[in-house]
């Protein structure tokens, strides 16, 4: 039963200074405060263990998207300690939509992924972001039952906005089939996202991008998601798609089991800039900003969540403060998997995944641990 010891070891609702974990194949068996109950086999006395980041919103990686290359995608994310999460497709025509299901519905059955986040096709024109408006369309029964027969029980969120025609009966038809529902790129306003969430949604899609700002007189989806403690909020907190004040203001208004940090990165993360496709569209990434070629639209991000982990952490709060390490593992791995029912992960306790990363003092990823086995080794 091999046995990890570190400085700091984030368990399951506290921080163990110094503390250990066990592990037998591809689950945690026990773990504790102090000293291991017999010789480490893997030692880290300037290391922080917490449990692998879980990222429910990333379309690739590596210079590949998830729709095209799934391993390659998801081995740039594992790199960079993410063990766990969805793939997320933009909106595509019918038939390409259907043969990418099959595909990822594929890499999840072999473990690649966690499952698929359709994100679209059912999205408001208005606020598309970078999907392509030639594609956008009205919720049909009949599509809704054809993906999810194709991705055979892998479909686990969809994205959609809730005002178009057929909105709110996609969603009751979706949270009957087990899927969970996520409001986003929508032009509700405030009654209509309200509406949608009494029907069974759950996730706010990157609260405030590609939806209604904020109004005094018409709050639109932003506070009808942001008040109702049904619902889990994505934030990109990537610097570049919210200000950090405004996710230093969510994360304490709502608190961290009610946020999930996402990364919603497109294939340039990790790759450098340059030209890169996102479904249809072409895009530019210029500095790590990834925008629509020839407009200001951002489209996605270049981001990986241990960046995202180092950004909550070392922001006004002491990173060698408990509550604040608790928070940010909550934010990256224990609401994220919580959100979308990936009930083994998030969290280092006993019968869980067997899935860690290993920080070094200046938050950064040292080691990799996924299903039992270190990565690269």
């Amino acid at each position: 039963m091999p046995l990890i010891a570190a400085e700091a070891v984030v368990l399951d609702g506290r921080v163990a200074r110094p503390g250990w974990v066990a592990v037998d194949g591809a689950r945690i068996t026990d773990c504790g405060d102090g000293a291991p109950p017999q010789p480490a086999d893997s030692d880290f006395p300037a290391g922080t263990v917490v449990p692998g980041f879980v990222d429910i919103h990333a379309h690739g990686g590596g210079g590949a998207s998830y729709a095209d290359d799934p391993v390659r995608a998801a081995e740039l994310h594992r790199v960079h300690g993410t063990t766990g999460g969805l793939a997320s497709l933009v909106s595509a025509a019918p038939e390409v939509l259907l043969a990418q299901v099959r595909a990822l519905a594929d890499a999840t059955h072999a473990g690649v992924l966690d499952g698929i986040h359709l994100e679209g096709p059912w999205l408001s024109g208005s606020q598309c972001g970078a999907h392509d408006p030639a594609v956008l369309r009205d919720p049909d029964p009949g599509e809704i039952d054809a993906l999810l027969t194709a991705g055979g029980g892998t479909i686990r969120m969809v994205t959609l906005a809730p005002e178009r025609p057929g909105g709110i009966a996609a969603i009751r038809r979706l949270v009957d089939a087990g899927v969970i529902v996520a409001v986003g790129h929508t032009d509700a306003d405030y009654a209509v996202t309200r509406a949608a969430v009494d029907a069974g949604a759950t996730v706010a899609t990157h609260l405030f991008n590609a939806m209604r700002g904020l109004h005094h007189r018409e709050p639109g989806p932003v506070l009808a998601l942001l008040d109702d403690p049904r619902v889990t909020l994505e934030l990109i907190a990537d610097g570049v798609h919210l200000h950090p004040a405004l996710v230093r203001h969510v994360i304490d208004t709502a608190g961290p089991d009610r946020v999930a940090l996402v990364t919603d990165a497109m294939a340039a993360a990790g790759a450098g800039d340059g030209g890169y496709r996102l479904g249809g569209l072409d895009v530019d990434v210029t500095g790590g900003v990834a925008r629509v070629r020839g407009t200001q639209t951002i489209a996605g991000s270049t981001a990986t969540m241990d960046a995202l982990f180092r950004a909550v952490l070392t922001g006004p709060a002491d990173p060698t403060d408990d509550a604040a390490l608790l928070a940010a593992v909550q934010l990256t791995a224990t609401t994220p998997a919580r959100a979308v029912g990936i009930s083994r992960a998030g969290a280092i306790a006993a019968g869980r995944d067997a899935d860690l990363v290993v920080l070094d003092r200046e938050l950064r990823v040292h080691a990799v641990l996924r299903g039992g086995a270190w990565l690269g080794g």
